[in-house]
């Protein structure tokens, strides 16, 4: 939601001040002011004074509402609510796959704090905790997490991390066998607005649909949208979009699954699942048009209506179950001063966003449980000369 930091409690007018701090003076002294006297030179000096303080008492005022407060003036409103504090940034995570020389007839260490990076070395991962190879294995798949906190060590791909730093007994071998992900920056206000705002369905102790969410979206600032249902009883199945549109990868899964079946979270009837959404592909084809007496040059149209289709296309896929929508798309290209434009593709087409409802019968239909998001294909971006009027 968009959060209005500005709101005026009271008028900040230096005119509406000023005659009001006039009105006051000739009043008192039963005199009357005009523009040119040297008492208007005072009066219009006091009311600098009471505008500059009104706009210290609304910036005041925003800092108590956490709606509009920012910076360390939200974190202070936190305790209002259940999240208490601001997320701090969490490192990125992936399975890594330990391999020695040959079988062994007893368990081989792998140390807590074991390090290994990608052959650039620009970043380090390490385990968390003692792991053992079992006897007679040559293997062993184990977690690791990156050093460096934040969304830097997200986005590398399987078999990128096959350098080790501390080479333990018998080691041959690793690799990553996940791609990373889960690392997360520190919320921005905006962020954790939301957070706060959801944090407080998580005071229900009954598996509330929100409660979940909340759960989830603490995993990763990265997290752009959720959806949680109840295809069944005692079943529930989370669906988890990340920001650029794509659904979570298996490492953000892992850790959404965790955070949501703690035994504080999840009700002990509950078994929860994260599933991956399904993706509606959809093309952009636009011609676009430009007035032949346009006071802007064609080179700075084609890159404003550019800016505009990825902005498009970021948008529709921002959220679970958002309809594909061209009007949306010929409102973006409109404002960036084209005559007309035509949309070949895409056409509207209403997609799921995984809510279920009852039917005649009072069951759900479960094919209805599975949220939908757009995901763009080709596009296509035509520049069709200039017209008339």
């Amino acid at each position: 939601m968009s959060r209005n930091t500005q709101h005026q409690f009271v008028s900040t007018d230096v005119e509406e001040v000023v005659s009001a701090v006039t009105a006051m003076y000739e009043a008192i002294l039963h005199t009357t002011v005009r523009p040119a006297d040297p008492e208007m030179l005072f009066i219009r000096w006091v009311s600098s004074v009471i505008v500059q303080e009104r706009a210290l008492t609304n910036y005041t005022g925003n800092q108590n509402v956490p709606s509009r407060a920012e910076g360390e003036n939200l974190d202070a409103l936190a305790e209002l609510t259940k999240i208490q504090a601001r997320p701090e940034a969490k490192p990125s995570a992936c399975t890594m796959r330990f391999t020695i020389s040959e079988p062994q007839e007893r368990v081989i260490l792998i140390p807590a704090g074991t390090r290994v990076t990608d052959r650039n070395a620009l970043l380090v991962w390490e385990t968390g905790e003692d792991h053992y190879i079992p006897a007679g294995s040559s293997y062993l798949d184990v977690p690791v997490r990156c050093q460096t906190a934040g969304t830097v060590g997200n986005g590398y791909a399987i078999g990128q991390i096959d350098t080790i730093v501390d080479v333990f007994d018998y080691y041959l071998k690793c690799e990553n066998l996940t791609a990373t992900d889960g690392g997360s920056d520190v919320p921005t206000d905006d962020e954790y607005y939301e957070l706060m705002r959801a944090s407080m369905d998580a005071f229900s102790c009954a598996g509330a649909r929100g409660g979940y969410i909340y759960f989830a979206k603490q995993v990763s600032t990265e997290i752009a949208d959720v959806v949680a249902n109840s295809p069944e009883p005692g079943v529930v199945k989370l669906y988890v979009l990340m920001d650029g549109g794509t659904p979570a990868g298996e490492e953000v899964k892992r850790k959404v699954l965790e955070a949501c079946s703690a035994d504080e979270v999840r009700p002990l009837t509950d078994l929860v699942s994260v599933e991956d959404p399904e993706t509606v592909d959809y093309d952009v084809d636009v011609t676009y048009y430009i007035r032949s007496d346009s006071t802007k040059s064609g080179t700075a149209i084609a890159a404003a209506v550019q800016r505009a289709v990825e902005e498009y296309t970021t948008w529709q896929s921002a959220r679970l179950g958002r309809d594909i929508n061209p009007s949306h798309l010929i409102r973006l290209l409109m404002e960036t001063g084209v005559k007309r434009v035509e949309v070949a593709s895409p056409v509207f087409t209403k997609l799921r966003g995984g809510r279920l409802t009852l039917t005649a019968d009072m069951s759900y239909q479960e094919e209805d449980a599975v949220p939908q998001v757009a995901k763009v294909g080709k596009v296509t971006v035509t520049n069709g000369g200039d017209e008339d009027e």
